[in-house]
């Protein structure tokens, strides 16, 4: 039986590849997937991107009961969302936050994370290969958060 993985990303990372490559790098996340899809063949994926909070919110909602696990890169909203947190913290399914570049060393106002205390685990600053190793730890550890 196949692991349930769910990547959810947030504002403006459907502009990867040409939003600021200097930060984001020049991939775009479709092609990404189809490489995750090829590393881990014994997880059954499933991608949502929206630019909106309440977008994400429900998604969470929606898969937050069934998924083994949630990748989660909230974008901007991690450093503003307590909503976001509240939902986090409401679903079963385990949530791992994920940030393509080091938020904390970037601009304060990114230090911060609204959603990093009501995740499993955090990954940030190694680019998408950040996905890949939020997918690993929740393949790895099955366990609820």
């Amino acid at each position: 039986m196949k692991t349930n993985i769910l990547i959810i990303n947030g504002p403006n990372l459907n502009l990867l590849g040409r939003r600021e490559p200097d930060i984001y790098g020049h991939r775009d996340f479709e092609s990404f997937l189809q490489e995750l899809k090829e590393r881990f063949q014994d997880v059954e994926f499933s991608y949502y991107q929206s630019n909106s909070e309440g977008a994400l919110i429900d998604k969470l909602h929606e898969c937050g009961f069934q998924a083994d696990g949630i990748v989660l890169n909230a974008g901007a909203y991690t450093h503003t969302s307590l909503a976001l947190a509240d939902a986090i913290k409401a679903i079963t399914s385990p949530v791992v936050e994920v940030h393509i570049s080091n938020i904390t060393a970037r601009e304060e106002v990114r230090h911060h994370s609204f959603l990093s205390p009501v995740c499993k685990g955090c990954i940030f600053g190694f680019g998408l290969e950040g996905y890949a190793l939020a997918v690993q730890a929740l393949t790895d550890k099955k366990s609820t958060k």
